[in-house]
């Protein structure tokens, strides 16, 4: 069994200590990180040395961030296929767009509406953590996604951050 820890749209442009602590304690238990885009530098990943990582960028990276990561991926866990994509060049129905495009893929991770989202189309996982930040509307609170990839298939679920103290 391999847990991925899936995290999207931080618009971080350094890393901060709330962010360290927040992601080291989430993600302690995952050997894999999947950044869905907007990190908007990608030396925000640098705290997951420990862990393999996955990256795409996003429309509100850098230059340079985008220049360095993939506008979308695929990549292998226990032999399933899984798809990262940001999301901003799907149109309204991204959902329809990312099952044409990673059509093989047994899941597809998103980010970029900021909205959280696990569901089913047919055989695919359709992922999007939602921000990792609290930069939902209204002062909804952050919140990201842990799959589960085992012989039985993928899984996974959104949990909110908890409140900093």
């Amino acid at each position: 069994m391999q847990i991925i820890g899936i995290i999207s749209d931080t618009h971080l442009s350094r890393i901060t200590p709330q962010f360290v602590k927040q992601a080291r304690t989430i993600f302690s238990p995952c050997t894999y990180i999947v950044h869905a885009g907007d990190l908007t530098e990608a030396g925000i990943l640098d705290i997951f040395s420990d862990k393999q990582v996955i990256a795409v960028h996003g429309n509100m990276c850098s230059a340079a961030t985008k220049q360095l990561l993939p506008e979308s991926t695929t990549f292998q866990v226990n032999h399933q296929t899984i798809a990262v994509y940001h999301g901003h060049g799907g149109g309204l129905d991204i959902e329809d767009y990312l099952l044409t495009h990673f059509a093989t893929a047994d899941a597809i991770i998103f980010g970029h509406t900021h909205r959280p989202l696990v569901s089913r189309a047919g055989r695919t996982l359709l992922v999007n953590p939602g921000t990792f930040r609290l930069t939902g509307r209204y002062g909804s609170p952050g919140t990201y996604a842990l799959m589960t990839s085992s012989a039985t298939g993928l899984t996974a679920a959104i949990h909110q951050l908890p409140l900093s103290r």
